[in-house]
């Protein structure tokens, strides 16, 4: 169904959101589904474990709770040489714990292939008043894995955060800012009698995300809310740029203590402009649900109503999804399995998107996915001291799913393409983490994401499976080793080849590289302040393709030094 006032449906489900009298915020499960890209672009350090992002709407219980977690962990375990986001995380065992505000540092490294690396981590130190601070990051390498300086890249972000208490209430604000430059580097050499001028392949990102907002510190409180609004804005080199206005809620309201009233709503509006068109995209999304928890038994009944302004494809602008589920506690604190009945619009813009995938051509049209009906069941569970396990199966049926195949006016640049019907998603994921005091951690992940497409050939650049075995060690807070292998499997991308006769374009599908990557890291303390690491990436040597086209680098390595204070 198509409404004829989006503008008015928005507003008022906005004001209806932020209603004192269902605005608690509960925490965001550590269990949810979602739907982004995976990618690897040898120029990004990262951390070791990845931090779980979660972005759908389906509700899963976050995991039982742990022994304490280990307290060290790498802040940039991964070289600038990687970028690699897995693109299922459903249900993760929680990897990082909170970054310790009792301190300070600066970094600074040199490495191969012209890369320079820093960052600084100027913050407060835990306050019942406030709390602030700074992250600031730079990596750029000057030469890289094809025709050296034409597949150089920079990376820079400044974010500041600032928040201040007031009796249970809390109010903050965030600013984030950043400017990225890459090439287009994936051009045909063979067919070339000179590579390209490196400023005829340039691209260049700049992103802004400001939001202030409001929220209940006081877990025992009737009344939970987190609500807050923001604008983010992103443009690129030539003539395409994206303003977000945008708002969130996440509320309930305790009814006793066996149910509460939960009220879960996100509003969106986009301005999003090219060289051929002005596109505004609206977007409303409400989930309201009772949740009572019957002794073992926890269930959550309710429905998410969201309207979105793409017209992409036949689905449907309105869209009514059920939100069921029931979690049972098999053992306290030991073993509890769920199962539910979902889905929802998932929110995409060029902001997030040229972060999985840099190289998108001009002119892209965007469109939000309809994820739904969704159906999902699993279990998290705590064997022993110190081990996590946890496993979900989810079967989806999704409209207007993207996905990036080469574009047959320029193989180096990637357009965002859709099945005109909709797509079977069976994602079958499993984690096991175990944390032996503050010395030991290992831990693996591993998805499967089976793509059922109708007229589209391929998944195009969406793996079926992959994996992540990760470990560190903390020998006497004097050397700290870790690493981590990942795997994925080969996709497709796109290819072209014309006819002799008529010149025509046909699309030939090729298969991607299956990836295997080593990442190792050493730290040395020599004080409490003072420190040295080294960082070696892609260990195996393998410049593999992740994106057609488009090789990572071989072995680089990274060192530098650490200061805290």
């Amino acid at each position: 169904m198509t409404l004829r006032s989006p503008y008015s449906l928005a507003l008022a489900a906005l004001l209806a959101a932020a209603a004192p009298r269902v605005s608690w915020a509960q925490q965001r499960p550590g269990g949810k589904i979602e739907d982004a890209e995976i990618e690897i672009v040898k120029e990004r350090v990262n951390e070791l474990p990845e931090a779980t992002r979660n972005f759908d709407k389906i509700k899963v219980e976050a995991p039982t709770p742990q022994a304490q977690a280990v307290p060290y962990t790498y802040p940039d375990f991964r070289l600038p040489a990687d970028r690699l986001n897995p693109s299922v995380r459903v249900l993760t065992i929680k990897q990082e714990e909170l970054a310790p505000q009792t301190g300070n540092y600066l970094k600074g490294a040199l490495g191969n292939y012209g890369t320079l690396y820093g960052k600084a981590y100027l913050h407060n130190t835990r306050s019942d008043a406030a709390s602030y601070g700074l992250d600031f990051s730079h990596i750029s390498s000057s030469r890289g894995p094809v025709d050296r300086k034409n597949s150089s890249l920079s990376q820079t972000s400044l974010g500041l955060n600032g928040e201040t208490y007031s009796g249970t209430a809390a109010l903050g604000a965030k600013l984030d800012l950043g400017r990225e430059r890459y090439n287009f580097y994936g051009y045909n050499r063979e067919t070339q009698n000179l590579p390209p001028d490196v400023d005829d392949i340039k691209q260049v990102f700049t992103r802004a995300a400001a939001r202030i907002y409001a929220r209940n510190r006081a877990t025992d409180a009737a009344l939970q809310y987190d609500f807050g609004v923001g604008f983010n804005y992103w443009k690129d080199r030539f003539a395409a740029s994206e303003n977000n206005f945008n708002a969130s809620l996440r509320s309930a309201y305790a009814l006793g203590e066996k149910g509460r009233i939960a009220l879960n709503g996100d509003v969106s509006f986009i301005s999003q402009k090219d060289e051929l068109t002005t596109t505004s995209r609206p977007f409303v999304q409400v989930t309201p649900a009772f949740e009572a928890n019957l002794n073992r038994l926890a269930v959550s009944v309710g429905a998410t109503l969201g309207y979105t302004g793409d017209t992409i494809g036949t689905a449907s602008q309105f869209n009514v999804y059920p939100a069921i589920r029931l979690g049972y506690t098999v053992t306290e604190d030991k073993f509890v399995v769920f199962g539910g009945l979902g889905g929802a619009l998932q929110r995409v813009t060029m902001y997030d998107l040229t972060t999985e995938n840099p190289w998108l051509a001009p002119n892209q049209r965007v469109a939000d996915t309809h994820r739904g009906p969704t159906v999902y069941g699993g279990f998290t569970a705590t064997p022993a001291r110190g081990l996590s396990v946890s496993a979900k199966v989810t079967a989806s049926n999704d409209r207007n799913l993207y996905f990036y195949a080469n574009s047959p006016t320029d193989t180096s640049r990637f357009d965002l393409v859709y099945d005109r019907k909709s797509t079977q998603l069976l994602n079958v994921h499993g984690e096991i983490l175990y944390n032996a005091a503050e010395q030991f951690r290992l831990g693996v992940k591993a998805d499967y994401n089976g793509y059922n497409t109708k007229t589209l050939a391929e998944a195009f650049h969406r793996p079926a499976f992959q994996s992540a075995l990760f470990g560190t060690y903390n020998m006497g807070d004097k050397i700290l080793l870790g690493a981590e292998l990942y795997t994925y499997s080969s996709s497709f991308g796109v290819g072209y080849k014309r006819s002799g006769t008529t010149g025509t374009l046909t699309q030939v599908v090729r298969p991607t590289d299956t990836v295997v990557d080593l990442n190792l890291r050493g730290d040395y303390r020599f004080s409490e302040n003072l420190s040295i690491f080294a960082l070696g990436n892609n260990l195996l040597g393998r410049k593999y393709e992740r994106f057609l086209n488009y090789p990572v680098k071989g072995i680089n390595v990274l060192a530098g030094v650490t200061y805290d204070f």
